[in-house]
């Protein structure tokens, strides 16, 4: 919820945030988004759980810990 006017500005913001993501979790998000919005809540959280756990094998899941524990910026490979 935003005050009125302040739609754009919000949403600018939240894409801002979103870019400087890992983009394979992005990837996941918006893939768990779309099951979440025609799959039944119970199918949903199993997928979650599922492509969650998947995240766990990844360079960026790596880059992403490290990068937070040095306090830097992470460097995100896609991969």
């Amino acid at each position: 919820m935003v005050e009125q006017g302040q739609a754009l500005t919000a949403a600018q913001a939240l894409a801002d945030k979103v870019a400087n993501q890992s983009p394979s979790s992005v990837t996941v998000c918006k893939q768990l988004i779309q099951a979440g919005r025609h799959m039944p809540r119970n199918q949903a959280l199993s997928l979650e759980r599922e492509l969650f756990v998947g995240l766990f094998d990844t360079e960026d899941q790596q880059e992403g810990v490290s990068a937070f524990l040095e306090k830097r910026k992470a460097k995100w490979k896609n991969c």
